[in-house]
């Protein structure tokens, strides 16, 4: 037993040694790691105006966040603080910026015929039955958007947006800014 903790405080001298000579290497990594955790965990508002996407819910990858509430159009892209009923079931969700494109205006109509979601008649997408995690989904109840309010999608079939309940109308106090697509 004495030689197995022998070995492991060795390993562990080595392993110290190891990190103090090549302290350069890591310095980023764990820098990274942390701007990752304050993300997720303390403050997720994005402070750079470069946005990365790696999901399929939008066709571009990197953009340029412009802060603030312009008036918004049809076919714009915005980032948003995510504010929905799904936040009791995933709390890591409170704050946390989605990327979708607006596709209803405040006074736009929108209708639900079993599962396929309309805005103004022009069907926009259909609602899935289950999360990923099989947890149930409920479609969006038809109604006229409010003034003050956004129906956002994203351009994947998975994308969680305001085709469910569970995430809904988007608020204009919850947009954080503009998205340009750089690519």
């Amino acid at each position: 037993m004495t030689h197995r903790i022998d070995r492991l405080r060795a390993s562990t001298r080595d392993f110290g040694a190891h990190l103090r000579q090549r302290w350069y290497l890591y310095l980023p990594v764990f820098a990274i790691w942390g701007f990752a955790y304050t993300r997720l965990f303390i403050d997720p508002t994005p402070r750079l105006p470069v946005l990365f996407n790696w999901t399929p819910s939008l066709p571009c990858r990197v953009a340029l966040l412009q802060y603030g509430t312009n008036a918004l159009k049809r076919g714009d892209y915005v980032v948003f603080a995510f504010d929905g009923e799904a936040q009791a079931r995933y709390p890591g969700l409170r704050g946390q910026p989605f990327f979708k494109i607006v596709r209803g205006l405040p006074g736009d109509h929108i209708t639900v015929e079993g599962r396929v979601v309309a805005i103004n008649g022009e069907v926009v997408g259909q609602a899935k039955t289950h999360t990923h995690d099989r947890q149930a989904l409920e479609p969006i109840l038809a109604a006229v958007i409010p003034a003050g309010h956004y129906y956002v999608q994203g351009t994947s079939p998975d994308s969680f947006d305001s085709r469910y309940r569970a995430s809904g109308l988007v608020r204009a106090d919850q947009v954080l800014g503009t998205v340009i697509p750089l690519f």
